[in-house]
């Protein structure tokens, strides 16, 4: 085979709730994440070389050592016992960068799923997700994608139904802004670890309260994600971008429910389609564009990284 493309989808967090510490150090989480067609695109095309070299559109982007693609494009290798495979690779950047949106992990994800494809190494998903957490806590998630639970820190998944959906997201970011993940945690930690869960047993209940929430496996504008972010209640006092776009999202009438992504500062607002999005992307425009933000009407996906063997 020439040359491999796969899509690598966004997420946004219908869901992010702090437990508590773990042993190891991280928080322990409780999380649901769903992709979204707001995607990048990665090519790929052997070589035998066993150099791993790496092209992107955006030239913001490091390309080296530190590039999630890259890392796992190694990972991979070194497992597979072929020391002599490497890959051209070429990346087209869609999902903003520092978003809260997964961008890079599924740039990862999507590396780990077109080179098992492209060199032939038959790993399962399975196999392939034990690798994506290795390199990060959203990697896992990003292979398989679609509407997961996702628990520990965030490595641990439990797929929800398939059931598809109408909803969209009205999702917005200020390009020039982002957020540092490990400061966010950090800020969550100072500011509310006196309220911490604590203990294994106390994490499993309120797993399983999220497990049994109505809206999980067939969310609709009838029975809507109530959208919580507990990273959101100390990013956003402290991120201007991030309280402009929560505004502006906020004084959309037929919003379902208005959140934070991730650790920020990517912003969405839960629309009952497609249609509704677009509305209120238009009726947003001139405020979207004062304050300096970008915006993009997503649908909810039922998959995460896809291939196409060209």
């Amino acid at each position: 085979m020439s040359t491999i493309t796969v899509t690598a989808p966004a997420k946004v967090n219908l869901h992010l709730e702090v437990l508590g510490l773990r042993p190891d150090g991280f928080h322990e989480l409780a999380m649901v994440m769903q992709s979204i067609d707001l995607a990048d695109q990665l090519t790929f095309q052997n070589r035998a070389d066993a150099q791993v070299v790496l092209s992107c559109d955006d030239p913001s982007l490091s390309l080296g050592d530190d590039n999630l693609i890259v890392r796992a494009a190694r990972l991979l290798r070194d497992r597979s016992g072929f020391s002599e495979l490497g890959a051209t690779i070429h990346l087209s950047k869609r999902i903003p960068i520092g978003a809260g949106l997964a961008g890079g992990s599924s740039d990862g994800a999507a590396t780990l799923v077109g080179l098992n494809t492209l060199w032939g190494l038959g790993n399962s998903r399975q196999q392939l997700e034990a690798a994506a957490a290795d390199l990060g806590s959203d990697m896992p998630f990003c292979v398989s994608g679609g509407r997961q639970l996702c628990f520990g820190r965030g490595e641990r998944l439990e797929p929800c139904s398939a059931a598809s959906t109408s909803l969209a997201v009205l999702l917005v970011k200020n390009p020039a802004v982002s957020v540092s993940t490990p400061w966010a945690y950090q800020r969550c930690k100072e500011l509310q670890g006196a309220t911490y869960l604590s203990g294994e047993e106390a994490f499993e209940l309120r797993r399983q309260t999220l497990r049994t929430a109505r809206w999980l496996n067939q969310p609709s504008a009838s029975c809507p994600p109530p959208l919580r972010n507990d990273l959101q209640q100390v990013v956003e006092p402290e991120v201007e971008a991030v309280q402009q776009a929560l505004a502006l999202l906020r004084t959309l009438p037929d919003s379902l429910a208005v959140a934070m992504s991730g650790s920020g500062p990517s912003c969405f607002a839960l629309m009952e389609n497609m249609e509704a999005c677009h509305q209120a992307r238009d009726q947003l425009a001139e405020g979207f564009f004062a304050a300096g933000l970008q915006a993009w009407c997503c649908a909810l996906q039922p998959n995460g990284v896809t291939v196409q063997v060209e």
